[in-house]
């Protein structure tokens, strides 16, 4: 059973203290959504976390690796 997506933001947020400006509105917008198919704005939730990987890309560790594959998973992202 996969995590909501809010839950894992929340971690990332934990663990990423000084998020990157680019990936902030992604991470926020994370924070409403609980699955891939949830709607944020006319943006669906898939879109969001593909944004916010693209510029996550200074999130780095073995947390940061688990967390962003958490989301690749949840959302079906190769």
């Amino acid at each position: 059973m996969n995590r909501p997506i809010y839950e894992i933001a929340k971690d990332i947020r934990k663990a990423w203290p000084n998020v990157h400006y680019a990936a902030r509105p992604y991470l926020n917008a994370m924070g409403t959504i609980s699955g891939p198919s949830d709607l944020y704005g006319c943006d669906n939730a898939k879109g969001i976390v593909i944004y916010f990987l693209g510029n996550a890309r200074t999130f780095k560790g073995p947390e940061a690796k688990a967390l962003k594959a958490e989301l690749k998973k949840v959302c079906g992202i190769k």
